[in-house]
């Protein structure tokens, strides 16, 4: 865990993704959607591959991102199984592939934000490409963002207080002086381990930021 930043002159906000500003129906059975897409590309998916998915392969420190195609081809590689070129990458990407729905006020609470300093997005997601895809199936977009980090980029998942300070650091800010707003408390609330401050919205409801 990093100890907490000391204040700096720019107060900063972040957001979480999903479930905060979008809805996307991400596949409910991940290796199950992950397998189908391998078969697609011609890769021989291993009789007990809803096992093999769900063991730990790539040994990392807490905290730590794991991309999924990175999984994926240890996951083949551990029972024998060999995807050429960027299979693994491709099955990954096409799996996540969502619908999404932005939030109810969402693109006015990121307006709102911006009024006060720089405002970044957070987002838990070790899927490549897949943020910015969401992005551009919603009401939101890039230019509406100082600053765009995901787990999967920057190699730290939310609650973990390093991901808040890549965020608070692309938007020329301490984590002492990062306001993260998100839906979930177990891990967007990791920013108050960083030093910053947590605004958390209802479930499903619409986001009341200030």
């Amino acid at each position: 865990m990093s100890p907490p930043r000391a204040p700096s002159c720019v107060s900063a906000v972040s957001f979480a993704l999903f479930d905060t500003l979008v809805d996307a129906d991400l596949p409910s059975d991940p290796a199950a959607a992950v397998g189908d897409e391998l078969r697609a590309r011609g890769v021989e998916v291993p009789a007990d591959w809803a096992d093999a998915y769900r063991e730990t392969h790539v040994d990392a420190p807490a905290g730590a991102e794991i991309p999924l195609p990175a999984h994926v081809s240890r996951a083949l590689a551990s029972r024998g199984v060999d995807a050429p070129g960027n299979a693994a990458r491709r099955a990954v990407v096409a799996a996540f592939d969502p619908t999404v729905t932005t939030r109810s006020r969402a693109v006015e609470a990121v307006a709102n934000a911006r009024e006060n300093g720089p405002v970044g997005l957070l987002a838990n997601c070790a899927v490549p490409e897949l943020v910015g895809r969401v992005l551009v199936r919603s009401d939101l977009a890039r230019d509406d963002f100082d600053a765009i980090v995901s787990s999967v980029a920057c190699g730290w998942r939310k609650p973990d207080p390093r991901a808040f300070d890549r965020v608070a650091d692309a938007l020329g800010a301490g984590a002492g002086d990062l306001t993260h707003v998100g839906a979930d408390p177990s891990v967007d609330g990791g920013v108050e381990a960083a030093g910053g401050r947590f605004v958390e919205t209802p479930e499903g409801g619409p986001i009341e930021f200030r």
